[in-house]
C-alpha cells in the first residue's frame, strides 16, 4: 500500500529550504505523494463550522501564518523531485476562476511531467468566499459546472460553455495536460453528496479524518453509489487520511489495506527547521512507508 504526506505549508513550512528538505527526503524514502492544502485567507471571527474538529474551529491560528498557495508550492516541488506525485489537498474549486484554475493545473502537469493529482472540494469557510466576492450558496453545483469547463479546456482544441454559473466563449487553451485525458479528479468530502460527486464525475475519493471503522461505512456507501452509476471500485482510487484520528500505526495501515484503500496520507509532526522535517520524514519512511510497501 502507498503512503503519502500532507504538506504543513504554514509558518516555517512555506520556506523553500524546508520544502526542499521535505520533498527530497520523501522521495528518497519512497513516499508516493505530497499534498498541499488551500486557504487563500483566514479570519479571526467566523460563524462557519470546520467539519473536522469537535468544536467547529479550524486548528490553524491566523496569527501563526497562512497557508502557502498549493500551485505555487507544488510547482516548486516539481522542480526538486522526479517521481513523487503532487496533489492539491484540497483545491477549493467554487471560489476560483475555472479558466485560470484549468490553466494552472495543466501547467503544473506539464512541469511535473504528468504527476498531478487534482484533489478538489467545495469548501466550508463562507467568510473566505465573502473575502473573494464569490457566492457560497450552491457551491456544489458551481463546482460541477467549473469542473466541466476545466475538462473541456483540457481535452478540446476549442472549448466553450454556458450555464447560469459561467459563460465561456469559444477559446483555445494550451498547453494541455500531459496526463490523458486530464489529471485525475479526486474529490474530498465524506458526506453522501460528496460521494455522489465521486461516482458521477470523479476518478478518485480522498476521505479525511477517518478511522478504518469509519472508512468501512463510507466505502459501503460509495460502493452502492458506484453500482447505481454502473461503475465499480476499480474505477476510482481510494485515498484516506487519518488526520487527528488514532489510526496512524502499521496495524491501522494493514486494516486500511484490507478495506481496499490504495493510499494513506499522513500528517507530519510540527517542525521548524529543514533538519527537523527531514528527520520526521525519515522516521515515517522507516516505520510506516517501507513496511506498508510490503503489506
Amino acid at each position: 500500500m502507498k503512503i503519502g504526506i500532507f504538506l504543513p505549508t504554514f509558518g516555517a513550512g512555506n520556506r523553500p529550504e524546508f520544502l526542499r528538505a521535505l520533498a527530497e527526503t520523501a522521495e528518497q524514502v519512497g513516499a508516493a505523494s505530497l499534498w498541499a492544502p488551500e486557504h487563500v485567507v483566514l479570519v479571526d471571527a467566523y460563524e462557519s463550522q470546520y467539519p473536522y474538529s469537535d468544536d467547529g474551529r479550524f486548528p490553524l491560528d491566523p496569527s501563526a501564518g497562512g497557508l502557502g498557495d498549493p500551485f505555487t508550492v507544488l510547482s516548486f516541488l516539481a522542480a526538486v523531485t522526479k517521481t513523487v506525485r503532487l496533489g492539491t489537498g484540497i483545491c477549493l474549486v467554487p471560489q476560483r476562476n475555472p479558466v485560470y484554475t484549468a490553466k494552472m493545473v495543466a501547467g503544473l502537469d506539464v512541469l511535473s511531467n504528468g504527476r498531478v493529482d487534482f484533489g478538489v472540494g467545495i469548501g466550508w469557510l463562507k467568510e473566505e468566499f465573502d473575502a473573494l466576492e464569490m457566492p457560497f450558496e450552491r457551491r456544489a453545483q458551481r463546482t460541477r459546472a467549473y469542473l466541466e469547463i476545466m475538462r473541456r479546456l483540457w481535452t478540446q482544441d476549442e472549448a466553450s460553455y454556458a450555464d447560469e454559473f459561467y459563460t465561456l466563449p469559444p477559446v483555445h487553451m494550451a498547453p494541455k495536460p500531459v496526463q490523458q485525458p486530464h489529471p485525475p479528479i479526486i474529490f474530498g468530502g465524506e458526506s453522501d453528496p460528496a460521494l455522489r460527486r465521486v461516482t458521477d464525475i470523479g476518478q478518485g475519493w480522498f476521505g479525511w479524518n477517518l478511522t478504518p471503522e469509519m472508512t468501512t461505512e463510507r466505502l459501503a456507501a460509495l460502493d452502492r453509489l458506484l453500482n447505481r452509476r454502473g461503475r465499480s471500485r476499480t474505477d476510482v482510487s481510494i485515498t484516506i487520511s487519518p488526520y487527528t484520528q488514532p489510526a496512524r500505526g502499521l496495524d491501522s495501515m494493514k486494516r486500511y489495506r484490507d478495506l481496499g484503500v490504495d493510499e494513506v496520507v499522513h500528517l507530519l509532526p510540527i517542525s521548524e527547521t529543514p533538519d527537523q522535517v527531514r528527520s520526521a520524514v525519515e522516521w515515517l519512511g522507516e516505520h510506516i512507508i517501507a513496511p506498508s510497501a510490503r503489506l
